[in-house]
């Protein structure tokens, strides 16, 4: 079994929770998780990743679990979540290092690729697509917007909270067991996503990404190039997205991989792990490219 460790790290202003196994002297892959999640999330990903000789980190990202919660809707603009996984990779002395992110883990990932290609050698997304993207599909595609309604829905003030605090944060919990393989999601894992809900402050923290993102002013899509190797891997089932999300994400990308799975949902990572995995293990083993010191 592979010894998980934690320790709190200073990393852009906030303390965050951290997760790490594997080798110091590996690789450092950084694992982002999303949406009600925490570094938990990818729990199963510790050990195949660390045996093959990454140092694995995976933070709780600000505001969850047990990491700082600013209270200001703008502390969790995009680019101040982009700057927490920077500030952890410095922490860890390495200046460029690979992303995994899931859903909110992933649109930060993308957001890294976009702001800060000089630090990221590889990024692997799971069901998220890349912010701009996702902003010009809720314009022009009925579907998209039909289905991100509850994006609308967290911009009001207090009513979103005591909606999804309600009966033991039970619809959270029943976002959690929208899952392909529902046996994943067991009761001592659900205990542990309401102990980390139920933290002072915790679901307004979750909630202001929402709220943040919505304010911010983005790039067109059409002039971004994206020049690190992405990885997408895509549940086909996913409620949440469209496929044409992951089609517009990818093409954004000079050296882009897209893996669809029909079985799996937007939990993809719980839905399919060996897949993912294997996956992961096979692009990361690729020669990450190389950049001048200037970038």
């Amino acid at each position: 079994m592979i010894d998980i460790s934690f320790t709190r790290i200073a990393a852009n202003g906030v303390c965050l929770n951290v997760a790490e196994a594997g080798p110091d002297t590996g690789r450092l892959v950084i694992l982002l998780h999303g949406f009600p999640e925490y570094w938990g999330a990818w729990e199963g990903y510790f050990e195949p990743l660390a045996a093959a000789g990454y140092h694995v980190v995976a933070p709780d990202q600000r505001g969850y679990n047990l990491s700082d919660r600013p209270s200001e809707i703008a502390a969790y603009d995009v680019d101040a979540l982009a700057a927490d996984v920077l500030g952890v990779a410095d922490h860890f002395g390495q200046r460029r290092f690979a992303v995994v992110g899931h859903d909110w883990g992933g649109l930060v990932g993308w957001w890294i690729a976009t702001r800060h290609p000089g630090r990221l050698q590889q990024l692997a997304v799971m069901n998220a697509a890349h912010p701009s993207v996702w902003r010009e599909a809720m314009k022009s595609l009925p579907e998209q917007r039909r289905r991100s309604w509850y994006v609308r829905f967290f911009q009001l003030r207090l009513v979103p909270e005591a909606l999804l605090s309600a009966m033991g944060c039970k619809a959270l919990a029943d976002i959690v067991r929208g899952r392909a393989r529902p046996d994943t999601v067991t009761p001592a894992m659900l205990d542990r996503y309401r102990a980390a809900w139920r933290a002072p402050g915790a679901i307004t923290a979750m909630l202001n990404w929402y709220r943040a993102f919505w304010r911010k002013d983005l790039p067109a899509s059409a002039g971004l190039r994206l020049m690190t190797p992405v990885l997408l891997i895509w549940g086909e089932r996913d409620l949440a997205g469209v496929r044409a999300l992951a089609e517009t994400s990818i093409g954004l990308c000079e050296d882009g991989q897209v893996i669809y799975l029909q079985d799996a949902t937007h939990w993809v990572q719980h839905d399919e792990p060996e897949r993912c995995i294997a996956a992961l293990l096979d692009f990361f083993g690729r020669p990450a490219p190389q950049r001048s010191q200037s970038q």
